[in-house]
């Protein structure tokens, strides 16, 4: 793949790329790097672009596969020599003419539904992350996640079960759900 594919590429669906960098991450700084370091491997490991398959899920599976890595990476480290970020502050402000109470519990439900998102086993939250917030089709997350539709599928299920669950564990009602 070619740098002026390379930003087509990032043109067409590099929000989307990017959304998906920071749900994994939960750290705009991070999410940052791994968008770049997405398309700049695409562009070192020249990789193949057909644009008759999806091209948006090779960058989704790049992306995927060099979190999973870095993740890996800070797990070893992390055994060797422990640390903690210092900064917290990832939380966006929302502005809204809307009444002040209604927004304020729609921004505590969605902060408790992310936290149970992100509470979530891995092989449940990536395919919900691509599913609910990159509006990727089944299919196309079984390729990123080299999964069969089938346990897509299934883990799509058990991750809204288990959300579900929780949010009615603390007190959400059925009919708010």
């Amino acid at each position: 793949m070619n740098a002026r594919e390379i930003e087509t590429c990032m043109d067409e669906f590099g929000t989307d790329i990017y959304r998906f960098c920071l749900k994994l991450c939960m750290d705009k700084a991070d999410a940052e790097d791994l968008y770049q370091q997405t398309f700049l491997k695409a562009l070192e490991t020249d990789l193949p672009l057909d644009r008759q398959k999806n091209p948006k899920a090779l960058f989704f599976s790049v992306a995927h596969n060099l979190w999973k890595s870095d993740r890996r990476k800070q797990a070893r480290r992390n055994k060797i020599a422990p640390c903690r970020s210092l900064d917290d502050e990832t939380a966006a402000i929302l502005h809204s003419t809307e009444n002040m109470e209604a927004n304020f519990l729609r921004k505590e439900f969605m902060a408790e539904v992310d936290q149970m998102l992100q509470a979530l086993p891995e092989k449940f939250r990536v395919p919900m992350i691509l599913f609910f917030l990159s509006d990727c089709p089944i299919d196309q997350i079984a390729a990123i996640l080299k999964k069969p539709p089938g346990t897509v599928k299934s883990r799509l299920f058990k991750g809204r079960s288990l959300i579900k669950k929780r949010l009615e564990e603390a007190g959400y009602e059925r009919e708010a759900l």
